[in-house]
């Protein structure tokens, strides 16, 4: 027990204190209390950008820069850095199919934890890609095999959205990081989410995993887009060298949703509409060496449920080899049921054999306008999968989400009482396991999330996606005190 305290540098009159606005988790030995952490503003969009799902990880093993990984708008124009746009931009809502589907990235030195950095789009327009893949393949067939199935353009639109960030085999000589991010595909029973996959030496250029008839291939993204373009003038290439290019770009196969081990491509359970879904959103963590991606889906048994009361479940797979044919295992069911438009984010704890999870509720006291949105956190006894089953994750009825091991957040609203706490996530280490600044080193994790109710720059509000503002904050664990 002292050398867990020392851990989390905690003294041990600290620890002989009882407060009651402390919950008890990790199988009644941990305790987290509310109030008194540190909060802020973490990015205010302007009114044509927006920002969620943001996950901070610090790509070194010690202390160094952060990268910033996050969903975003989809470009209107070639992107651009945000360090020195100073030109205004008109208000914009997500009323196109792509609006919220892209990955920006940006690195920032760790003291500067707190704010966003300046960032660039790195993913995106991916159904236009996928299109021309498969045009090409209807028209130049002439009696070969086709590739495997890449995704098709729906309706939706398929855009890269809820990254997750990790990165590969160190100890096997792997030097890229990987971000898995989901779009949306059509399947025989409607679109249906699908995990695709990049991978980055620098989180500047990313190269998408796709399928071509010699097996896995991976396709730089932006060949012959505009990026590549200014590259090749500075660089003096000949009219002819850029029409290669973008021939090659144009014959390049399109991207195609991660295998797993029974060689089914990874999709949710069922279909559904909408931007909100989170279906496949979770959060990859590397224990021993095995990556293990908790998410949340909808119970197979929800299928034909109205999309507001289809039930979710808590599911886990498994990977020694991120660049394998067939990345994952088949999923195994951790908890169920769980609340319509759950979101859970599993990761090992800082500093302890445990998995800690945050996840939506509501604390138990209600305003005039309803259950008060937070996010709650809860740690395993142990690092077995099975040990998150026993957590009580709300109270009765689970369908309002009350539950008592809220964090209490404060930061953003509306002023009368109302929070948004969409889109969560949190800073990690290189594999996926919980980390925080330097600065808030006594810490137990670091939180960022996006409020859809809080104002954006100048009070706006027109756009419950644009402009909107993401926070951060802290929490602290400590041991329960010996009675």
């Amino acid at each position: 027990m002292a050398g867990l305290m020392a851990a989390l540098g905690i003294s041990g009159a600290a620890a002989q204190t009882t407060d009651t606005s402390c919950y008890v988790t990790g199988g009644g030995t941990l305790e987290i209390c509310r109030g008194g952490e540190a909060e802020g503003v973490f990015f205010t969009p302007r009114a044509c950008e927006s920002a969620g799902s943001v996950q901070l990880v610090r790509t070194t093993p010690a202390t160094g820069p952060l990268q910033a990984v996050y969903q975003a708008e989809t470009p209107l124009a070639a992107p651009k850095s945000r360090r020195g746009e100073t030109e205004a931009c008109a208000p914009r809502r997500a009323a196109e199919a792509l609006d919220g589907g892209s990955i920006r990235s940006g690195a920032m030195p760790e003291q500067l934890a707190t704010a966003m950095p300046p960032t660039q789009a790195r993913l995106w327009e991916m159904a236009r890609t996928v299109a021309r893949s498969q045009e090409r393949r209807r028209r130049g067939g002439r009696g070969r095999a086709e590739a495997p199935p890449a995704p098709v353009p729906t309706e939706e639109g398929i855009a890269a959205r809820h990254p997750m960030t990790v990165a590969g085999r160190a100890w096997g000589g792997d030097a890229y990081s990987y971000v898995f991010f989901l779009a949306a595909v059509p399947t025989e029973s409607g679109q249906r989410h699908a995990l695709l996959q990049a991978r980055t030496l620098d989180f500047i250029r990313f190269d998408i995993r796709s399928r071509s008839l010699d097996g896995i291939a991976w396709t730089p993204f932006g060949e012959g887009r505009a990026e590549g373009r200014a590259q090749e003038r500075a660089e003096g290439r000949s009219r002819r060298g850029r029409r290669s290019r973008a021939q090659a770009a144009a014959d390049a196969p399109g991207p195609s949703a991660v295998l797993d081990e029974t060689g089914a491509p990874v999709l949710g359970n069922c279909a559904g509409q909408g931007l909100d879904r989170t279906d496949l959103v979770g959060a990859i963590s590397v224990v021993d060496q095995v990556y293990h991606y908790y998410y949340t889906d909808v119970l197979p048994s929800d299928c034909g449920a109205p999309m507001a009361s289809r039930r979710m479940g808590l599911y886990l797979r498994t990977s020694r080899d991120l660049t394998a044919d067939r990345v994952w295992s088949a999923p195994r069911t951790i908890a169920e049921p769980l609340p319509a438009q759950s979101l859970m984010r599993v990761a090992k704890a800082r500093d302890m054999d445990r998995w800690v999870v945050a996840y939506r509720c509501n604390r138990p006291a209600n305003t005039m306008d309803g259950p008060v949105a937070d996010i709650c956190v809860q740690y395993s006894a142990d690092l077995a999968p099975g040990s998150l089953a026993g957590l009580t994750w709300f109270s009765e009825p689970q369908a309002i989400m009350r539950s008592t091991a809220y964090l209490g957040l404060r930061s953003g609203g509306d002023g009368s009482g109302r929070f948004g706490r969409s889109q969560h996530f949190w800073m990690t280490d290189r594999y996926g396991n919980l980390a925080t600044p330097t600065s808030y080193q006594a810490k137990a994790g670091f939180l960022t999330w996006l409020d859809r109710v809080a104002p954006g720059p100048g009070g706006a509000n027109g756009s419950s996606v644009f402009g909107r503002p993401v926070y951060w904050a802290t929490w602290s664990v400590r041991p329960v005190a010996a009675k």
